[in-house]
This record gives C-alpha cells, structure tokens and sequence, in this order.
C-alpha cells in the first residue's frame, strides 16, 4: 500500500510504514529504520523502471534530492538515538497527522 502510494502521489511512504509498524507493536526505532531502508529500495526500484521507459530524466532535480537524503539520515539517526519510543510513537503520530491534514486542506483548495 506504502509503495502504491508513493508511486501514484510521490509522497507518503515513510509515514504510512512508519505508523503502520509502530501500531502492529515493532519498535519506533525499528520502524523508522526498515521504513528508510525499503523507502530507499522502492526509490531506487522506481528510478531504475523511469531510465529503462525511455523517458527523459530531470536531471536537475538530482543534486536536491541526493542532498536531502544525505542530510536526512544522520538527523532521522539521531532523533531516534535520543528519543524514547513513547516520544517517538507520539511524534510520528502527530506528524503523520498533521501531514494528511495539511494534504486534505490542500486538496479542497
């Protein structure tokens, strides 16, 4: 569903995995770490079918997103490193919450 999603809106992986692992009982650092690990793997999965379709890549775009990611890692490592899994539950919770709120109001606009 996570990899559905992320391919039909271009967002929401690492939420809907996140939150879906944390509910089902697996621990929030545990979760944050599989979900980074499979969201790089679809990632690279749904690079590799956009080169073989033939279809022009924008390569401009690919210095921004390798530096997010690149910084995104060492600071989602740290949060978890620090964090107790109730703090975690709750972050992810909210945050996933708020993200669909702000995706819901931007849709009726």
């Amino acid at each position: 569903m996570a990899s559905f999603n992320k391919g039909i809106s271009g967002g929401g992986y690492g939420p809907v995995v996140t939150g879906g692992q944390v509910l089902a009982g697996i621990s929030g650092a545990s979760a944050i770490g599989i979900a980074s690990l499979a969201e790089g793997i679809t990632s690279t999965v749904g690079v590799v079918a956009y080169l073989v379709s033939g279809a022009l890549f924008p390569w401009g775009l690919a210095p921004s997103l390798v530096l997010g990611a690149v910084l995104s890692v060492p600071f989602a490592a740290f949060l978890v490193s620090r964090l107790s899994t109730g703090q975690l539950t709750w972050a992810i919770g909210s945050l996933t919450t708020l993200l669909g709120g702000y995706t819901l109001v931007r849709l009726v606009m």
